[in-house]
């Protein structure tokens, strides 16, 4: 078996603001938003994909995610200027990455991250 593309599915409550944090944090494209789901892709590798999801009346839970940038320190600047919710400080670990955590609307811990 070939595997073409994971795309993580995130369940949110505010998809505006999902809307927000994936466009103008991350610099994804929204190519499919049908009101209760919405698929973000990247225009310079179509194969690395976010889809929100509408979140349901019951609790669901979401999934977490690790999005590798080309400069972890610009990203992270970002982040800080914008007011997100860092919750790991930005760190080169012992394994050869330098990352943060970082919050999006809906409580999804995303791991931002470069090889050092």
């Amino acid at each position: 078996m070939s595997i073409k593309r994971v795309v993580p599915d995130i369940t949110s409550d505010r998809m505006d603001e999902s809307r927000a944090f994936y466009t103008e944090f991350l610099g994804l494209e929204l190519a499919m938003d049908m009101g209760w789901i919405m698929t973000f892709v990247s225009s310079a590798n179509p194969t690395a994909q976010v889809t929100v999801l509408q979140k349901p009346p019951t609790e669901t839970p979401l999934p977490n995610m690790s999005v590798e940038v080309d400069d972890v320190n610009a990203a992270h600047a970002k982040a800080v200027a914008q007011g997100l919710d860092i919750v790991y400080p930005i760190t080169t670990e012992p394994w050869g990455v330098r990352r943060f955590f970082v919050k999006d609307p809906n409580g999804v811990i995303v791991n931002v991250m470069a090889h050092a």
